[in-house]
């Protein structure tokens, strides 16, 4: 009986633990601005050369604004959108490539589906290798 006890309670401070860590992401996370905004995307390819790209857009998140402008492509999974080609440039798995996205130089933590955008923002596209 007192192991089942030990059970429960340490199921039940598990519980509480998760919730807490939930309340905290969602009243912490980023949230985006409403309303008309410009931001930059700059894209960095494969051999260094860059171009930025500037737009005005009511969009809420990055990912919007680079599908519906037609800079990015690529496939929806389990955390969104993959990006796997930017400015025409596709990532290649055998180079073990991939686009990496940064927001004024720092790396952005959420997907480009779940990053919002603001007025101003500057955004990063790096081809990049692991």
């Amino acid at each position: 009986m007192k192991g089942k006890k030990k059970t429960l309670f340490a199921v039940a401070a598990l519980a509480a633990a998760a919730a807490l860590m939930l309340g905290l992401w969602y009243f912490t996370r980023p949230k985006p601005q409403a309303g008309d905004k410009t931001i930059v995307v700059e894209v960095v390819h494969a051999d260094a050369s860059a171009k930025e790209f500037t737009y005005q857009t009511s969009a809420e998140y990055l990912g919007e604004v680079l599908l519906a402008e037609g800079l990015a492509e690529g496939s929806q999974g389990g955390y969104g959108l993959f990006i796997t080609s930017v400015d025409g440039e596709t990532a290649q798995d055998s180079l073990r490539q991939w686009w990496c996205i940064t927001k004024g130089g720092e790396r952005v933590e959420t997907g480009v589906d779940a990053t919002p955008i603001a007025d101003g923002d500057h955004f990063e596209l790096t081809m990049s290798t692991y």
